[in-house]
């Protein structure tokens, strides 16, 4: 499978070291000397991964990488010159690896491997976090309208669960959906005089 790499760099030497450590990869290589006219072909570049090559990220640099999140990629920076803020921010951005002094053409596709890893397990424990919050606000839902049958109806919350699911078991809806049904139903009929 060929990858689309897109490479920002706007010294030719160091962006020939990234193009030797390259080589035998079966990609695409996308060159763009500055990162704002890259950024703004991103959509129609479509690149698998994003290679940052600088002397120092600044501020404008790390806002429009963390800019980027919506449209998930690796990013792999490699740096001349650091400092443990600009590391932090750069990750904090959503860069995956962060290399300081460290280009060689040796060292290219181990970190590449390693960013993109470390790309997959973010990406994977973020699906999983926003599973588990969206769970956990249907949990609260569903809890919230056994609470109104308990209440109302003087139900024991056994009862109330099984009116819930039994509604949506006829209605063959998720037992999420009965549960925002009944809030709705009990908040009209609370603003009627």
């Amino acid at each position: 499978m060929s990858l689309r790499i897109l490479l920002i760099d706007c010294d030719a030497e160091r962006a020939r070291l990234v193009e030797e450590g390259l080589a035998g990869l079966d990609c695409e290589l996308l060159h763009r000397r500055s990162a704002a006219e890259a950024f703004a072909e991103l959509d129609a570049l479509r690149p698998d991964i994003v290679i940052i090559d600088t002397d120092a990220p600044d501020r404008d640099l790390l806002e429009q990488i963390g800019a980027l999140r919506a449209q998930a990629r690796p990013i792999v920076m490699f740096v001349d010159q650091s400092d443990e803020d600009a590391s932090l921010r750069a990750i904090e951005a959503g860069v995956s690896a962060y290399v300081v002094n460290g280009l060689s053409p040796a060292r290219v596709r181990p970190i590449l491997d390693v960013a993109v890893a470390r790309f997959r397990y973010i990406e994977a424990l973020r699906s999983e976090l926003a599973r588990s919050r969206a769970d956990l606000a249907e949990r609260k839902l569903i809890e919230r309208a056994k609470g109104l049958l308990m209440e109302r109806r003087g139900l024991s919350e056994e009862q109330a669960f099984a009116a819930l699911r039994r509604q949506a078991m006829n209605e063959g809806l998720r037992l999420v959906e009965v549960a925002r049904r009944v809030l709705s139903v009990a908040e009209l009929l609370d603003r009627v005089p």
